[in-house]
């Protein structure tokens, strides 16, 4: 009787399926209408992820270019519906130059904000310290 049950144990562990990881991508295009309230700049960028929802891991990837002061921040956000500012989630550098990439790992909130689409990304620049180029993440 203990084999039985200790190969259906074994049996029932080496056939049970574990959690599988989903990965979600994430796009947004940064633009100075869409800072709150909007900005006049002649810059733009775009900022990619993906985010591993078992290990909570967000690779991104944010370019930026034609801004008419330097870049001095860029960041995370939220949470934050589109058109409305949040404060600083993830910052992802000082004085950054473009092609940012890194990973970060999110808390479980932080996850569920992401995937609910309450994150948005943008960059600053001396001309515009709020502000200069914002875009909401959006599931891909």
């Amino acid at each position: 009787m203990v084999r039985r049950v200790t190969y259906a144990a074994v049996l029932a562990l080496a056939t049970a399926s574990p959690a599988l990881a989903e990965t979600v991508r994430f796009h947004a295009d940064l633009a100075p209408g869409k800072e709150v309230p909007p900005v006049q700049d002649s810059g733009s960028g775009t900022a990619d992820a993906s985010l591993d929802t078992v290990s909570h891991m967000l690779k991104y990837d944010l370019a930026f270019s034609g801004f008419t002061a330097p870049v001095t921040m860029a960041h995370f956000h939220g949470p934050a519906a589109n058109g409305v500012n949040a404060g600083v989630v993830v910052p992802l550098g000082t004085n950054p130059a473009s092609h940012l990439h890194g990973t970060v790992t999110l808390t479980a909130e932080q996850q569920t904000q992401l995937t609910g689409s309450l994150w948005y990304a943008n960059v600053h620049t001396a001309t515009h310290p709020k502000g200069a180029a914002r875009g909401q993440m959006i599931k891909q």
